[in-house]
């Protein structure tokens, strides 16, 4: 299994989902089991650039694609700018979707720098944050968008 560009020597059945390799198998707790049923988001991954729910993914799908995790995120110009604004804006409360909420914004920044709200409502409707930070997730992908447009921002506030 290629994960994060490095292929993985995994021995698993191939219904195993692609959660619980990374997690049990691999040591790489960054992705999150929220519900098992991909209905949170917590569990986002990417496959081939494609934010997908790892929980309900077997990993007998996944071939040669690469797998991302959260663990790589840091690594892509995106990744990092996210990761800013998460910070800059106090994005995070308690803190548990948020691997899944930034793996998912990645994914939608690095096809489109721009997002209206509702592209990123659409993008981010299958995350759920049980903290309910949706309109400072929300602005830090606003905040990320700019800073990958080189536009400058004004300093940063914190949302509410």
């Amino acid at each position: 299994m290629k994960v994060n560009g490095i292929e993985r020597p995994v021995d698993v059945d191939g219904d195993t989902p692609v959660l619980w390799v990374l997690r049990d198998v691999l040591g790489m707790t960054g992705t999150k089991f929220g519900c098992g049923l991909g209905m949170c988001g917590a569990c986002t991954v990417h496959i081939d650039g494609v934010a997908t729910r790892s929980c309900i993914t077997p990993v007998e799908s996944v071939n040669k694609a690469n797998v991302s995790t959260i663990e790589s995120l840091a690594g892509t110009r995106v990744g990092r700018a996210l990761q800013k604004a998460w910070l800059d804006l106090d994005v995070v409360q308690c803190g548990y979707c948020q691997s899944g909420q930034l793996m998912s914004a990645t994914a939608l920044l690095s096809k489109n720098t721009s997002p209206t709200d509702e592209e990123i409502d659409g993008a981010m409707s299958g995350n759920i944050c049980r903290c309910g930070t949706y309109v400072r997730i929300r602005a830090g992908i606003k905040e990320a968008a700019l800073a990958l447009s080189g536009k400058t921002a004004a300093p940063a506030k914190k949302a509410a």
